[in-house]
């Protein structure tokens, strides 16, 4: 007598094994995990480069302290961002990044190795930057992606339920 499993067998175990995979695959939706990946970055980016501004602020010895301008890190004209919004993506703390400040005047030296980019770097998922030179204020914005994160980009203090904005005055009107 010959031991081993028969075609029928075989057939309804692939079967099985075929309807878990579909249903880990529809219940984890990994999609999705990627967005919320990304936006976790982004509202860690952000995070970041607003301390670092916040430590500048309280430490620099310049004045002014913040030159006026509006930086995005992707060129577009059809994004969330105004198209007047200057292109830089430059990540260097030294003034020349799409942030404007020269952190290295901060007292300590720069918080930040260099600054972040958006992981997407797209027309629509990029980093912007405003500061005001009479007030000393400045906000940094990115949308949002995931279903999980996306609805902080409506109750982040700011003036615009577009993006996500985070800033001594999220309310900067970017």
């Amino acid at each position: 007598m010959k031991k081993g499993f028969t075609l029928l067998e075989l057939l309804i175990v692939i079967g099985i094994l075929a309807i878990l995979a579909t249903t880990v695959t529809l219940v984890l939706n990994p999609a999705e995990l990627l967005k919320q990946a990304r936006d976790s970055q982004r509202l860690g980016d952000l995070g970041s480069v607003h301390a670092a501004l916040s430590m500048y602020a309280a430490t620099a010895t310049t004045s002014p302290l913040f030159t006026a301008t509006t930086t995005c890190t992707f060129a577009t004209s059809t994004g969330p961002f105004p198209p007047a919004c200057a292109t830089n993506s430059n990540t260097s703390v030294s003034g020349s990044g799409w942030v404007n400040i020269d952190f290295n005047q901060t007292s300590g030296g720069s918080p930040l190795s260099r600054l972040p980019l958006d992981p997407v770097q797209s027309a629509l998922y990029h980093y912007a930057f405003k500061n005001d030179d009479g007030q000393n204020t400045w906000e940094l914005d990115a949308v949002l992606e995931s279903n999980k994160y996306s609805p902080q980009m409506t109750s982040d203090g700011g003036n615009n339920n577009n993006y996500y904005e985070i800033g001594s005055d999220p309310g900067l009107n970017l």
